[in-house]
């Protein structure tokens, strides 16, 4: 039986969750967190749907051995692709996906024009298409994929240089007629999210679902008692597939400093 004072497992391809961890840990301080970032395997977005099928009950099997209570797939192509077979395999075990923040993009204003950047196989998901077909009456949508880009991320390049001439070339015909509102739809993203602004200036809203995760995740603790006890000292531990120190450093600087 899980206790409260367990940790919850935080799992991603590889870094790009911790931009989901950020936003867990600020609205669950006293949580105890285990980050595991698949960095060994990543990018997922370019590998079949049964390989991150594969790869994420492979990782939740690793974070369910370190007594983990619940689990949140901190990927979009990760959540998309395994979500609902580990629901029901785990079936008392609290799972947690990510959803790109495609509603929110849509309604902030009448029938905006939205940019919705992901990797290339969560474009081609049947879950992310209906997201944006059942809102098509509310906004117009455009998906642009972004191969590479969790590539640059995961070396620490994430505002490097060559990191904004690669966003600069890949929007360059968005630039020409803004949309209203970006959605990543990658947790890998929102690290780039400064570079973003910088090219299309605050004109343009961003959203991503960190925040909507963090809040499902405290609705699912509380419903099934497992909410840490406020005198519970809130910690998070980085694992990740590569067992490389400069790995953590770098999961380390993004949680602590967003870069």
């Amino acid at each position: 039986m899980m206790k409260s004072e367990n940790p919850v497992g935080v799992l991603d391809s590889g870094v790009g969750g911790i931009s989901v961890l950020r936003a867990l840990t600020k609205l669950l301080p006293n949580e105890q967190f285990v980050y595991f970032g698949d960095s060994a395997n990543a990018p997922y977005g370019t590998k079949s749907r049964e390989e991150v099928l594969r790869l994420t009950f492979q990782t939740t099997e690793f974070l369910l051995k370190m007594n983990c209570k619940a689990i949140v797939i901190a990927c979009n192509t990760a959540t998309a692709a395994a979500a609902q077979q580990l629901r029901e395999h785990y079936e008392t075990l609290p799972i947690i996906g990510v959803e790109p923040a495609i509603k929110p993009a849509a309604l902030f204003m009448n029938h905006p024009r939205v940019l919705i950047l992901a990797t290339p196989m969560t474009l081609q998901l049947e879950k992310f298409k209906n997201l944006a077909e059942n809102l098509s009456d509310k906004a117009t949508f455009k998906t642009l994929p972004c191969p590479g880009l969790v590539e640059l991320i995961e070396t620490g390049k994430a505002r490097a240089p060559q990191t904004e001439e690669y966003l600069r070339t890949l929007l360059k015909e968005e630039l020409q007629d803004p949309p209203n509102a970006i959605v990543l739809g990658c947790t890998h993203f929102p690290f780039v999210g400064q570079t973003l602004r910088r090219i299309f200036g605050n004109s343009v809203r961003l959203f991503d679902g960190a925040e909507g995760t963090a809040r499902q995740l405290r609705r699912k603790l509380s419903e099934n008692c497992l909410l840490a006890p406020p005198e519970n000292p809130g910690r998070v531990v980085f694992r990740n597939s590569l067992h490389s120190d400069e790995k953590i450093k770098l999961m380390e600087n993004l949680f602590f400093y967003g870069f």
